[in-house]
């Protein structure tokens, strides 16, 4: 049954791939393959071919164990991208695994390169994200369920089971990006000034300042 979950989440990952190329957050590859060099020093668009491959460079495990959980957030995200799996370079793909503590979150984050699509392998967990028009579209998912969040817009997800959660996500880029809204408002270098978050968020300075701390 195992197994059977994990072909499902691959096969989740090529239709991301593959639905809709003049959409995809990556340019069109001109080759078979581009193993990216990532000691190259020569900066471009993505990465450089190198020049010996093998099939080692098309395979990882990183995806393989749960991710440590043990933090503020109750989440951990694993990814299998460019910049650990070198032979997804142009081929405008890539996965991560994301594991949930009871009441785990994945906090409010974008992915500007790549839309995203999560197959839950075990738990329960509400997830939504926010159009450009400030509308929430949310539900809960459990196990077996599929749920796809638009390239670039605040997406979110929570475990709210009483057990640990885990999903796997596809993304139709080699590197989608990930900013999260909090970490990026409030914990920027250099900082971004207080007047203007607490205007923002119309609060005082002093509650900007303290938030910040947190970050």
């Amino acid at each position: 049954m195992a197994k059977i979950h994990l072909y499902v989440a691959a096969a989740c990952t090529v239709v991301v791939a593959l639905a809709a190329p003049s959409l995809a957050g990556d340019p069109d590859m001109l080759q078979d393959i581009c193993v990216a060099d990532m000691m190259s020093p020569i900066k471009i668009n993505g990465f450089p071919c190198k020049a010996n491959v093998s099939a080692n460079d098309f395979f990882s495990d990183r995806l393989r164990n749960p991710g440590n959980t043990n933090n503020p957030n109750g989440a951990m995200v694993t990814a299998a991208n460019v910049e650990n799996f070198a032979g997804v370079n142009t081929l405008g793909v890539s996965m991560a695994r994301i594991d949930y503590a009871p009441g785990g979150l994945n906090p409010p984050h974008t992915h500007p390169r790549a839309t995203e699509i999560i197959f839950v392998l075990e738990g329960v967990l509400e997830v939504g994200f926010i159009t450009t028009a400030d509308k929430l579209f949310s539900r809960i998912i459990t196990k077996g369920d599929v749920f796809v969040f638009p390239r670039g817009l605040v997406h979110f997800q929570q475990n709210r089971g009483h057990g640990p959660a885990t999903v796997i996500a596809g993304f139709n880029s080699q590197l989608q990006g990930t900013q999260a809204v909090a970490m990026t408002l409030f914990g920027a270098m250099p900082p971004v000034p207080s007047d203007i978050l607490a205007k923002a968020f119309r609060i005082d300075n002093g509650l900007v300042d303290a938030i910040k701390a947190r970050f």
